[in-house]
């Protein structure tokens, strides 16, 4: 089939944004009669799920302190929901099990999920917590643990045959994915307009009449095509503005896979457990030789996953300290030289999965010893943009929230052809110059 050189809806970028936004798009403009999925090309310079979602640790959950992430995550739920069988979506439920410090912003969340109907169960008290985690695990030994928050919804999905099925649900509707094609820059119309004409790239010339945006950690290279603005002006709640604050920042996340069979890990029952999240304050002490790791809050989250073949998880990123413009994303994930987890972690994660239960006391050999991970481009304040900018061109930079968002690519079809979201409206740019920030919580993570 020859190289395309126009296409009415082109998208960038061939992962959990571009091709859920593709699919819905296809299936909006069919609902509305103004076109059909023939009209939209996907163009990805690797291939599909090659990039941040094809490694994603696939965890779907809605804990968040944000009411606008919350709502926002309610949706993309109930998306993965649709269609578990397709999307391989296990819905396991999610815990976040916490420390003092973190108990009053749990409490937070919970009450929100209920007044917008999303169950979970809340459990608050050292003893009474303690009681509820070992009704599920009986080896369950951590520390410090004041309050359980357990979303019975959400879980966790096989991360690229997720992507594989939305590009199949997009083909069936007739769009167009192409692999192999680099975009190396923008065309603008001439005059008053300042409305994207097109992109060029390594195999030629593509006209567009919009163009949409979903290509992960390299938004910041997009972003620059479009000609937008790499810093902004932030103001506080104090009414102070701030400027020249850097429009992106890179962490690195640290994420592994324990080599034990994965039924090792299940509930008293026998059942697959929830995706688990612990953040605690009490000290780490390593499971090799008993020395101290760390005596401030850390956090882990892991589940049992038969796709990685082991426990899989992570903990806390890295900020990544190169200058952003420098940082080199490609190669991306397990194939960069500069950007994997380290031994650090490992030691750490697999130490404080044995703080949390005694099944995993003794497992260090078994930690799996290949490059994980990938880095992450953030906003500002670490939460999502999703707007359209130069009149069509629409930019979705999640800020590493991606791959649980499946939902966004539905609202962001939605704006395309005209129906404005009130769930993406609290992730405009201007919120910063206007002070509308998203509340802050004492999780140890830099996005939440």
């Amino acid at each position: 089939m020859a190289f395309p050189t126009a296409a009415p809806y082109l998208v960038i970028g061939a992962g959990i944004h571009g091709l859920s936004t593709a699919y819905h798009l296809a299936l909006a403009l069919k609902r509305t009669r103004k076109g059909s999925g023939s009209d939209i090309l996907v163009i990805d310079k690797s291939g599909i799920a090659a990039g941040a979602s094809g490694i994603a640790c696939g965890v779907v959950r809605n804990n968040y302190f944000q009411p606008a992430m919350r709502e926002l995550m309610a949706h993309s739920v109930s998306v993965w929901e649709s269609d578990p069988k397709a999307y391989q979506y296990n819905a396991v439920g999610y815990m976040q099990i916490s420390s003092e410090s973190m108990r009053d912003d749990v409490r937070s969340i919970y009450e929100q999920q209920k007044a917008i109907g999303y169950e979970s169960v809340f459990v608050e008290g050292a003893k009474e917590s303690d009681a509820y985690m070992k009704d599920l695990f009986s080896d369950w030994q951590a520390k410090n643990i004041t309050s359980v928050l357990h979303e019975k919804k959400g879980g966790y999905a096989h991360n690229a045959a997720a992507i594989y099925a939305l590009a199949e649900k997009a083909e069936n509707e007739g769009v167009r994915i192409l692999s192999g094609v680099t975009v190396k820059g923008m065309t603008f119309a001439n005059g008053a307009s300042s409305a994207v004409t097109g992109v060029d790239t390594d195999r030629g010339h593509i006209d567009c009449d919009y163009l949409v945006i979903g290509a992960g950690p390299w938004v910041r290279d997009f972003w620059k095509m479009a000609e937008l603005p790499d810093i902004v002006t932030i103001k506080s709640k104090d009414g102070e503005l701030h400027d020249g604050i850097p429009m992106w920042r890179f962490w690195q996340l640290e994420e592994g896979v324990l080599g034990v069979e994965p039924d090792v890990f299940k509930t008293n029952d026998g059942k697959m457990p929830p995706v688990m999240h612990v953040d605690t304050d009490a000290p780490l002490y390593s499971a090799v030789d008993g020395s101290i790791i760390t005596e401030s809050m850390w956090g882990i989250y892991y589940k049992p996953d038969f796709n990685f073949g082991g426990i899989q998880g992570g903990a806390m990123p890295y900020k990544v300290e190169t200058p952003v413009e420098q940082v080199q994303i490609d190669p991306y994930g397990p194939a960069s030289a500069e950007f994997v987890s380290s031994p650090e972690f490992a030691h750490m994660w697999v130490s404080a999965l044995a703080h949390c239960h005694k099944r995993f006391e003794g497992t260090m050999p078994q930690y799996h010893k290949e490059p994980s991970g990938g880095i992450g481009c953030f906003t500002p304040d670490s939460f999502p943009v999703f707007e359209a900018f130069r009149e069509n061109v629409y930019m979705i930079a999640d800020s590493n929230h991606g791959y649980k968002m499946i939902g966004v690519g539905a609202l962001v079809a939605e704006e395309v052809i005209g129906n404005k979201s009130s769930l993406l409206k609290p992730f405009r740019l201007g919120r910063y110059a206007a002070g509308e920030l998203h509340p802050v919580s004492n999780s140890p993570y830099p996005w939440s």
